[in-house]
């Protein structure tokens, strides 16, 4: 489903199930019969800062509620309940995330990044030293 989405054009199975695993909380949708419909996930260290990621619903169901819904549990999931700093990045949904609760930054300049090319999956991962 993912590999629709345009920030992530081309992911892998290996890539998405590692995104998920070591997320600290990830949500789907499923219809009547057990399709999954949305996938939404938050990176996060439970304490005070989440970065919501990855929100996607299947375009056949878009506009029923389904990432408000999916949203929601990740902000409301007791497991959060701590975090104070919810941050994400959108294109093209600002107005579903406005309702939310979520603005514009209000630091804009201050907000770094380091970007660099997107490795090729499935890559062997090395022991740390």
């Amino acid at each position: 489903m993912l590999a629709k989405a345009y920030w992530c054009l081309g992911i892998g199975f290996d890539e998405v199930k590692r995104s998920a695993e070591n997320s600290a909380l990830v949500v789907g949708a499923f219809d009547e019969n057990g399709l999954q419909v949305g996938y939404a996930r938050a990176i996060s260290d439970k304490a005070r800062f989440a970065y919501v990621l990855d929100v996607y619903v299947d375009e056949a169901w878009r506009g029923r509620g389904i990432a408000t819904a999916m949203l929601r549990r990740l902000l409301d999931h007791p497991s959060m309940a701590d975090v104070y700093q919810w941050v994400l990045i959108t294109r093209d949904a600002h107005e579903l995330y406005r309702k939310l609760g979520f603005v514009v930054t209000a630091r804009p300049l201050d907000w770094m990044e380091i970007r660099k090319p997107k490795p090729l999956f499935p890559r062997k991962l090395s022991p740390m030293p």
